[in-house]
């Protein structure tokens, strides 16, 4: 399997991070026609777990009972591809090793992995090119995008 890539350094273990990163907006490209998909991966889940009796009965403070403790999990991160059904398909049919896994920017709040990922995706124009990202936001979908051509509005400015 090959690990995430950033900056020429490669990242395999969640301890490799900055410890104020919350996750990651990568690129993961196939080797074989340079396609690729432009996503991002928080390396942290936080989970609201339901207290057991044992629990309520050690931790809680008399007068309160909370139902629900968080807990946090690392994600799936060292082994994830993206969501894309495109990528998965392709893993499936042409084999991990045939896909490159970059790492563009690490963020530290989950607006940031959002902003970022959407500003790849418009810079490295992903509706436009041959790449397995469908949409950008759910909201910019590529039947929507026409192949680039001159505007004129633009030119009679």
């Amino acid at each position: 399997m090959a690990n995430w890539l950033y900056q020429g350094k490669e990242y395999s273990k969640i301890e490799e991070f900055p410890c104020n990163a919350v996750g990651f907006v990568y690129k993961v490209t196939n080797t074989t026609n340079d396609k690729f998909y432009v996503g991002k991966k928080i390396l942290r889940n936080v989970l609201t777990k339901k207290l057991t009796k044992k629990e309520i009965d050690v931790w809680v403070k008399p007068g309160r009972i909370p139902k629900k403790r968080k807990e946090t999990k690392e994600s799936n991160w060292t082994d994830y591809y993206g969501s894309s059904k495109l990528v998965i398909e392709d893993i499936k049919l042409l084999g991990k090793d045939t896909f490159k896994r970059e790492i563009l920017r690490i963020c530290t709040t989950k607006k940031q992995m959002s902003y970022w990922e959407t500003y790849y995706q418009m810079v490295l124009k992903v509706l436009e090119v041959d790449s397995y990202n469908e949409n950008v936001l759910g909201k910019f979908y590529r039947r929507d995008v026409s192949p680039a051509a001159p505007d004129s509005q633009d030119e009679e400015e």
